[in-house]
């Protein structure tokens, strides 16, 4: 029973130092991108927290922070689709400890209104938000472990929101009338129906531990 004992105590230090041993550097970065270059935007990323928003200065540009072991990778398409991927380079012992500070896991996205075709995000842990912003054809935002938060978002097509362990909240521009509506609830509550057809749009909400509410604007 001491050897037992003995031998997981050993196992428990050697994961502390692991933990401990666990510092990456961080470097503030923005990428920047002329409006006129995208048309789509792909974000796939774990562990981040997302703020999608209205753009100032009429470009895209993305704030966030690389480190040495997990850092962004960047790329663009010839068929103009932005896409934005976490990168991990690490041992297994990397993964025993701490995560980053919260400042280094956000990522701030801004994007003229009304520019993109599509915009589509994934995260996990942390929340997705997004501004008042219009999307010609797609929206779909996808989080576990966190909110997906929408305010006075517009899409021509379509709007998908998933969200495992977190509610589903804000404002769509529209009508009633103007959506078919399809929703998946567990364990929560939900203001919008199950089902509903006949709309131009579709609203497809999926929301498993968490709330559903969302409402419908008529003016941006």
């Amino acid at each position: 029973m001491k050897k037992l004992i003995a031998l997981l105590f050993t196992i428990v230090c050697i994961f502390a130092l692991a933990g401990c041993s666990n510092d990456d550097v961080f470097t503030e970065k923005t990428y920047s991108a002329d409006k006129t270059d995208v048309e789509s935007i792909t974000v796939d990323v774990e562990d981040r927290e997302l703020e999608i928003y209205a753009s100032y200065d009429g470009k895209i540009n993305i704030d966030y922070f690389d480190g040495e072991k997990e850092y962004l990778d960047i790329s663009f398409s010839e068929s103009k689709e932005l896409t934005v991927k976490l990168i991990y380079n690490k041992n297994w012992t990397d993964y025993v400890g701490f995560k980053p500070s919260a400042d280094y896991r956000k990522i701030k996205i801004g994007i003229p209104d009304n520019l993109l075709t599509s915009f589509s995000a994934t995260t996990t842990n942390e929340s997705i938000s997004i501004g008042a912003l219009s999307f010609t054809e797609y929206l779909s935002l996808k989080c576990e472990g966190g909110d997906v938060i929408c305010e006075r978002v517009n899409a021509g097509k379509s709007v998908s929101l998933k969200a495992k362990n977190g509610d589903i909240t804000g404002s769509i521009i529209g009508g009633w009338d103007d959506f078919s509506i399809s929703c998946k609830i567990k364990n929560g509550e939900c203001n919008l129906p199950l089902n509903k057809e006949n709309g131009e749009k579709k609203l497809i909400a999926d929301c498993n531990n968490g709330d559903i509410k969302i409402e419908f604007l008529k003016t941006i």
